[in-house]
């Protein structure tokens, strides 16, 4: 059995799965959407029949959204195996395969916890599957970055001393040591890593809010945008929780408003600026420290374009009365958010890494290979 660290066609793979895994995620967020998560009660069955054998005649209703829902989460199951298995015989880095059977498991918890949804009828559940999915989203793009040839590439340049052509623009900053081959090494000791890390962290922890007000299945707890009520800030005594469910206009609401979830909604809003801030922050620090060659540089300025339209569909999902279409919309940008800030952290690590073997390596005087085995200052590859 012969590994290696260079799978294209495993890098494909993955990039596949990833985007089925995307596709899942909106298709999760149409059911929630339509409010169909239980427009078929019974699991792993539907209505009694084998689930890849349910006629689509019977697929109208809620289940239009449940049924399908239920095959395309079995199919990213399927290639979640595939995946872990060829990770096994063909990757190299023991840690990567290790990550595969990781993967494995959660899609399993994934679709353990879709099914106890149902039986169970918690909606508790609903929220925790909400938001292991996002995080199995982000751990399949990341597998998908680290079988890259970027991801590659940014190694053989740690092990030759010289930074890719197109980025040499980017290395004549005063105050930055020069790396070998007359290169800077602009990213180590940078620790972008950590900073994209923890806006994505934020980015995360928003998703869980939103996931927690979706699943409450009492719609619009503030029913208005940019005010709350009339106000910068609702009242929420008994009273007045009381006239706002008396007041309440939409029929697609099960459960009255509290005053627990108007503070949720709230908070849910000023998360979402504060996240807007940190991501416009982060992409102007990148930009300022380093120059549209680097693709740390772009790739924020994407995130940030990101969160923008983000902040429009949350808006839209208030004025609308929680359209379907836009709240699903709502829900698949932001986990694009979420794995772009995961990713952007995952490639800052990989390029201060390289460049601290090439600074280390300059220093020394000696080959960047001899200086990792004698130092311990490794590329992960």
């Amino acid at each position: 059995m012969t590994r290696s660290i260079n799978n294209p066609k495993l890098h494909r793979f993955v990039l596949g799965t990833a985007l089925a895994t995307f596709c899942l995620v909106w298709v999760g967020g149409l059911v929630t959407s339509h409010g169909a998560g239980m427009a078929v009660p019974d699991w792993p069955t539907t209505y009694g029949h084998n689930m890849f054998t349910f006629p689509i005649s019977k697929w109208v209703g809620g289940i239009l959204y449940e049924h399908p829902h239920r095959l395309v989460a079995s199919a990213v199951g399927f290639l979640t195996v595939i995946l872990a298995l060829w990770l096994w015989v063909k990757e190299e880095r023991r840690w990567l395969r290790r990550l595969g059977w990781v993967a494995l498991g959660a899609v399993i918890l994934q679709g353990v916890l879709g099914g106890l949804r149902v039986t169970a009828m918690k909606d508790e559940l609903g929220i925790f599957h909400a938001a292991l999915a996002q995080l199995f989203f982000g751990l399949i793009s990341g597998i998908a970055l680290v079988t890259s040839p970027w991801w590659h590439r940014q190694g053989r340049s740690a092990e030759t001393g010289t930074a890719p052509r197109r980025w040499k623009s980017v290395a004549n900053r005063p105050g930055e040591g020069a790396g070998a081959g007359g290169e800077m090494a602009i990213y180590a000791g940078r620790r972008f890593r950590y900073l994209f890390a923890a806006v994505a962290g934020l980015v995360f922890l928003q998703l869980v809010l939103g996931a927690s007000m979706r699943h409450q299945h009492a719609g619009l707890a503030i029913p208005d945008f940019p005010l709350a009520y009339g106000a910068l800030w609702p009242r929420a005594d008994a009273d007045s929780v009381a006239r706002y469910n008396r007041e309440r206009v939409e029929v697609t609401a099960l459960n009255p408003i509290t005053a627990g979830q108007i503070h949720l909604q709230m908070t849910h809003r000023l998360m979402a600026l504060l996240i807007l801030a940190a991501v416009a922050w982060t992409a102007g620090y990148v930009r300022r420290q380093l120059s549209w060659a680097s693709p740390l540089s772009r790739i924020s300025l994407a995130w940030l374009g990101l969160i923008l339209v983000q902040a429009v569909l949350g808006a839209l999902t208030i004025w609308t009365n929680k359209a379907p279409g836009t709240t699903t919309a709502h829900v698949a940008v932001g986990a694009l958010s979420l794995v772009t800030g995961s990713t952007l952290a995952l490639m800052a690590g990989r390029l201060e890494a390289r460049d601290r073997l090439k600074s280390s390596s300059t220093a020394s005087g000696e080959q960047p290979a001899s200086v990792a085995a004698a130092t311990g200052v490794e590329i992960p590859v």
